[in-house]
């Protein structure tokens, strides 16, 4: 229950950020343009809260449904039968103004969310800090990393002629080539420190729909150093703590053979549950003996210890980069757009079919990321929340009736055709985009269920 909690605020929480900062755009920019700003909620539904504020005495509100907001404008078309506008707020009116007057208050709240996700990672390249270098680990058979030659150790260097120093920028570049082209040319330099170019197919993932881990699908393997059997946390009321296992004792012997990795603890413990085993160990200079009876989960055994993070730093595997405010914000500018130019690209092939709709994600896969990217860290949730917020940014710009694109588009319809759109078609072009939008809900909610609940949607 405790997780679950945790995973609901911390969605609760990226999303009222989200939400708040995109009804804030709309919100600014129509008190600029001098429209009049009736309510600004967040969430829909029964309000929970409710305060006036300014001389408008503008509404503001909590409500009882959180996935989304809204600003409502004084607007003539948006009037019971029998009311009207008082002749002094006339000029205020949201359909009074001028068809760029309303793009741009339309506009402002997608431009909210973009602006949100660049000063994110430009706050996040000012601090700085350690980060994972892109080197890889053996591939397995019958993989595009094999048959393109990487081997465990390998570092890239760069991605189709584009410098990339940590795994982040590796992901990123790669996906956004392999999106493009069937094969993306990498420069990679080994253990040796001598360095080849390599080609790696990826047109796998296109036969695969790009459903699933991208990168399992290439064949592509984070490095994983050999670990020392050093004891690190020991949890409480698991077999280690009451067998005497200690943070740093070292695993020298399982039943008399040697142990010198801590995978080789790991796979031994595992394939012995509710068996004694005897290890010896050395703590301080002295060596243990300790009779440790592994508990059984499932098929596996359990003595509840990590390895300790201190006996395995391996600091050649991190690059700490911190950067200036001008440099940061260039940086910043370009992952935004880079990161929405792959957003843009899978919407595309998903809809000329070459991306699996299985990889539509929705609200429940939102909190369940957001709950392990918030028990990762602040940096990993806020780079998360950047992503959400480009994401959010670019799906209300979509040419869809009801969202912000769809208000965009009747604006330029009404400059093709010298006046608006008539109130009739108008209904009826919001009856089509309220169609597809919960067909993309439907869609969504069905692949979040799938992913949490396979066997029942598994033939």
């Amino acid at each position: 229950m405790g997780n679950l909690l945790f995973h609901l605020a911390a969605f609760l929480l990226l999303l009222g950020v989200l939400v708040v900062v995109h009804e804030f755009g709309h919100f600014w920019v129509a008190r600029r343009c001098g429209v009049k700003v009736l309510r600004f909620s967040v969430g829909f539904g029964r309000v929970l809260w409710r305060r006036r504020y300014g001389a408008d005495q503008t509404e503001l509100t909590l409500c009882a449904i959180p996935l989304g907001g809204y600003v409502q404008m004084l607007d003539g078309r948006e009037l019971e039968e029998g009311e009207t506008i008082p002749e002094e707020d006339l000029p205020r009116a949201f359909d009074q103004q001028g068809v760029g007057r309303r793009s741009a208050i339309v506009a402002a709240g997608p431009a909210a969310n973009f602006l949100l996700a660049i000063l994110i990672y430009w706050l996040m390249f000012m601090i700085g800090g350690n980060a994972l270098r892109p080197v890889l680990g053996a591939p397995p058979e019958d993989t595009p990393a094999a048959a393109a030659g990487i081997q465990d150790g390998d570092r890239v260097l760069s991605v189709a002629g584009e410098t990339v120093t940590t795994l982040e920028d590796f992901h990123l570049r790669l996906l956004r080539q392999a999106s493009q082209q069937p094969s993306v040319a990498l420069e990679v330099m080994d253990a040796r420190q001598l360095t080849r170019h390599v080609h790696l197919e990826t047109g796998r993932l296109n036969e695969a729909g790009w459903e699933g881990e991208p990168f399992a699908l290439l064949g592509l393997r984070l490095y994983q150093p050999p670990l020392l059997p050093v004891v690190g946390e020991v949890l409480a009321g698991l077999p280690g703590e009451a067998a005497g296992l200690r943070p740093n004792d070292r695993v020298l012997e399982i039943d008399g053979v040697e142990v010198t990795r801590w995978q080789q603890f790991v796979e031994r413990v595992s394939g012995s549950p509710e068996k004694p085993l005897s290890m010896l160990i050395e703590r301080a200079g002295e060596r243990l003996t300790l009779t440790v009876t592994p508990k059984r989960e499932g098929k596996i055994g359990r003595v509840g210890v990590g390895s300790s993070a201190e006996a395995n730093n391996f600091p050649d595997l991190y690059v700490f980069a911190r950067h200036n405010p001008v440099d940061a914000a260039f940086r910043a500018a370009r992952e935004a757009w880079s990161q929405s130019a792959l957003m843009l690209t899978m919407m595309g092939k998903m809809l000329a079919g070459e991306v699996s709709w299985r990889a539509l994600s929705g609200p429940v896969a939102i909190a369940e990321y957001a709950g392990k990217t918030a028990k990762m860290g602040t940096e990993v949730y806020l780079k998360f929340m950047a992503v959400v917020s480009l994401c959010l940014g670019i799906f209300n710009l979509l040419p869809i009736p009801v969202l912000d694109g769809g208000h965009l588009m009747y604006h330029a319809l009404e400059v093709v055709k010298g006046s608006p759109l008539s109130e009739n078609a108008m209904l009826r072009w919001q009856k089509v985009g309220i169609s597809v939008l919960v067909t993309l809900m439907a869609f969504a909610f069905f692949n979040d269920l799938s992913r949490l609940l396979p066997p029942l949607f598994s033939g």
